[in-house]
């Protein structure tokens, strides 16, 4: 007994089989996850470095170059890619796509530990995250107030916002804009300690002598221990001020004499704006394997709660938030499905003209989509926009089947068979024509799911849903069609209702033009062969001209801004480009808030020449966000932005569905060992590129235009001195660059203590006559006469790709395709 037959006889175990592929197909969608696009985030992950006071180059030899090597043993690496600057070491490891991620972050943290006792002392400890180095932000949160300071605000964003949003599923790490994070700032005279015969070396001793906590022990009696705690460690700034540092002349000289002692900003470079109110900026970056829209749900769901705890006059807002648009694509597709399911059976309903004839194919459909969701579920795939436009086009065709069946059911009863034997008669002739027909479909769709590479997870979902949909369908048509045909159909009147006689004379003369049209086309094979044949000879040259590009931007309904400032520029003069820029983007009435920050934090110091600012456009705005952000373009937000601002680079971005970062979208990567003959090649490149006029304001990555100082040491009079290059070295990193001594208690918290040159005292190069080192016998020794001071331009930054130095000439398409884009570098 075949299934056919098998549900004829028993309609009701065939209509509880569909029934409840429909309920798990219900119970799998509300399980589902919700996301963009297909899951194609490879295993990713960072390695993160800071190393206070460090240029690009020691960056790359003491700290890059040694976790380089070591890591890249690991199995199952694909991409090794990292960025050494000024102060910071940022590795990004791209695994295999089978490669589980957890396993891959381990392996990275043992190898560290393995290389650990190589790297310099004075690093922070390697932050290992499961996200890309340059990760674009899921969403950002602006924390705001008029009335507070910025270092009360990043208060309230470390203690009450970052550390409850930190453990939430997904979140792989929280980005700071503007954050001011508190430390106890020692601002050093250097008059005043060249006076009274004090180093650098001194307060540093002197912090780490008295500033420290150890375990003391316990006292135990015959009836009851006590543990003991001496109290060395220091939170308020008044009891470092009073520290006696050392006997000058016979008189104690004490911190506060030669310093100023307060509770301050870690970092002064960073600054960040809510439409144009001081503000703190918390980015969110799901991990590599998370779902973007799940993460970004949980996040709005926490700052709900946590809006009420925050004081009255704080606000909070979402300047971002990437899952905005993905949920309403979402929700429009959704409607698509339920419009094109009701244009069907209308149209089912207008051809058969008979309720109970229309309800069979109908039913096809709502078994079929939920059928399908039970085998997304089972596969572990999620609901995006590519498997609902799967959904869309499988709507035509799931019907198709129970259609067939119908109508050879429906053909035999108007022969005079009762509805039963109809059925039967109807499911011997067809059920193989059925199977061959879905087996045909299947064969076309399938393949798609096979192809390698990120087009082969893309479009893998897409083949899977819609040969899924195919499959289901035609157990529908073969199981539940055939019951309902036997048990539901009745013979129909040839009397049609005299709304529908209208269009039975239209199809009457359709059928009888497509007659004589088919008898024409036989008549004249050839003509029409050659037609067919020039017709596909067409088709491929029109696909050969027709622009290619792997996504087509998108209006999100937010643009992002990058401004760039010349190398060596203060947080200071780019704060007054984006201030120019934060203009411009409120004389708008499509811009509905924006957020603006200066040397982002992305798990490191930020760079103070690079500002960027995320503006969120109105829902009902008559331009899109392609047109407002498409420089040249007639009124064109960034046409005025690149336009006015002059003295920096403006770069318009539009999120990416696909991708890394806020970057361009076109890059090209060279490599080589010379830095010098890899900058003039790839700004070579960069000029042929900008002259030929297919990428707006394209750049190269590398430059030698970083200002710095370079100090050559007279080793042979220092060493006469009984001063070595280590203390010259450490009384500058001290002075200069400011130096994490110890660590202070704030409201429960670890915050640092740090010792620096008040700003005053480290503005100009001459500066350095003032500073001053001990010599062997106890006086002090002015550095300027141990050096020789050499100013002069010095490489920005060194990337690596694949553990060979890098350069990548970067830019946006203008007037062409990413894939035309390519075309005319090649």
């Amino acid at each position: 007994m075949n299934l056919p037959e098998f549900c004829i006889r028993r309609p009701i175990a065939a209509a509880m089989f569909n029934l409840a592929l429909a309920l798990i197909g219900i119970l799998s969608l509300s399980r589902l996850p919700v996301r963009e696009l297909p899951d194609i985030d490879p295993p990713i992950v960072s390695v993160t470095t800071v190393y206070p006071g460090a240029n690009a180059e020691l960056v790359e030899a003491d700290v890059t170059e040694p976790l380089e090597q070591e890591i890249n043993n690991i199995p199952g690496i694909k991409i090794l890619r990292s960025e050494s600057r000024e102060q910071v070491s940022a590795i990004t490891v791209e695994f295999e796509l089978n490669h589980d991620v957890d396993v891959g972050a381990q392996d990275i943290r043992d190898r560290i530990s393995r290389v650990r006792d190589k790297l310099p002392d004075d690093i922070k400890e390697p932050i290992v995250a499961k996200q890309d180095a340059d990760a674009q932000e899921v969403m950002w949160i602006a924390l705001y107030s008029e009335n507070r300071s910025t270092l009360e605000l990043s208060n309230l964003a470390e203690r009450q916002i970052r550390d409850r949003l930190q453990v939430l599923p997904g979140v792989g790490g929280i980005n700071f804009g503007g954050q001011k994070r508190p430390s106890m700032r020692i601002w050093l005279d250097s008059e005043k300690m060249a006076a009274r015969k004090i180093t650098a070396a001194d307060i540093r001793a002197l912090l780490r002598r008295e500033n420290v906590e150890l375990p003391s022990g316990r006292i135990e009696g015959e009836s009851r221990s006590l543990s003991i705690v001496a109290r060395g460690r220091m939170d308020r700034p008044e009891q470092y001020a009073d520290l006696f540092v050392r006997e000058v002349d016979g008189s104690p000289v004490r911190l506060r004499e030669v310093a100023t002692v307060e509770i301050g900003p870690e970092v002064e470079a960073t600054i960040a704006r809510f439409n144009g109110k001081p503000a703190v900026g918390l980015g969110v970056v799901k991990q590599s394997d998370a779902n973007a829209v799940e993460v970004a749900r949980q996040v709005r769901e926490e700052i709900d709660r946590i809006r009420p705890l925050l004081p009255p006059d704080v606000g909070l807002d979402f300047p971002f938030d990437s899952s905005l648009y993905v949920q309403a694509a979402i929700r429009e597709v959704a409607e698509t499905i339920g419009v094109s399911s009701v244009l069907v059976i209308l149209l089912i309903f207008l051809f058969l003209r008979n309720l109970r004839s229309t309800l069979i194919p109908s039913a096809a459909i709502p078994i079929s989509i939920l059928g399908t969701f039970a085998l997304l579920y089972l596969l572990g795939y999620s609901v995006n926009i590519l498997t609902l436009l799967a959904l869309v086009l499988a709507i035509g065709i799931v019907v198709d089947d129970a259609i067939v069946v119908l109508e050879n059911i429906v053909r035999h009863i108007e022969a005079g068979m009762t509805p039963l034997e109809a059925s039967r008669k109807a499911m011997q002739e067809i059920t193989g024509a059925i199977l061959a027909i879905t087996a045909s479909l299947v064969v076309v769709f399938l393949p798609i799911a096979f192809q390698k590479g990120t087009t082969g997870i893309l479009f893998r979902e897409f083949a899977i849903t819609l040969a899924g949909a195919v499959t289901i369908s035609a157990f529908v048509a073969l199981s539940l069609s055939p019951a309902l045909g036997a048990h539901f159909l009745r013979p129909v009147s040839d009397q049609l209702p005299g709304g529908l006689r209208w269009f039975e004379l239209c199809l009457e003369k359709f059928y009888l033009f497509y007659a004589r049209s088919l008898d024409a086309a036989l008549r004249h094979r050839r003509i029409w062969l050659g037609l067919g044949a020039g017709i596909l000879a067409l088709t491929i040259l029109l696909y050969r001209l027709v622009p290619q590009e792997f996504l087509p931007e998108e209006d999100k309904g937010v643009i992002v801004a990058v401004i760039i400032t010349p190398e060596g520029s203060t947080s200071e003069s780019t704060d007054q480009y984006v201030r120019q820029a934060e203009k411009i983007a409120a004389d708008y009435p499509e811009t509905r808030v924006f957020f603006s920050a200066v040397a982002l934090s992305r798990g490191a110091p930020g760079q103070a020449n690079q500002g960027i600012m995320f503006i969120r456009l109105k829902a009902d705005r008559n331009r899109t966000a392609q047109q407002l952000a498409r420089p040249g373009a007639r009124g064109s937000m960034f046409t005025r932005m690149i336009t006015e601002i002059r003295g920096a680079v403006v770069i318009p971005f539009l999120p990416k569905a696909v991708g890394r970062g806020f970057g361009e979208t076109f890059q090209v990567v060279l490599q080589g060992a010379d830095l010098v003959l890899l900058e003039k090649t790839a700004r070579n490149l960069r000029d042929e590129i900008d002259k030929a006029g297919f990428l707006s304001q394209p750049r190269v990555n590398l430059n030698f235009e970083k200002p710095q100082l370079n100090l050559e040491i007279d080793r042979a009079r220092a060493a006469n001195l009984g001063i070595s290059v280590r203390d010259i070295s450490e009384a500058l990193q001290i002075l200069l660059g400011g130096l994490d001594i110890s660590q202070f208690n704030l409201d429960g918290k670890q915050y640092d203590v740090i010792a620096q040159l008040r700003r005053g005292d480290r503005l100009v190069p001459d500066e350095l006559n003032t500073l001053y080192v001990r010599a062997r016998g106890g006086e002090l020794v002015p550095i300027r006469d141990l050096v020789k001071a050499d100013e002069r331009g010095s490489v920005n930054s060194i990337s690596h790709f694949m553990r060979q130095r890098s350069t990548t000439v970067s830019g946006q398409p203008q007037g062409v395709t990413l894939g035309q884009a390519i075309e005319k570098t090649e």
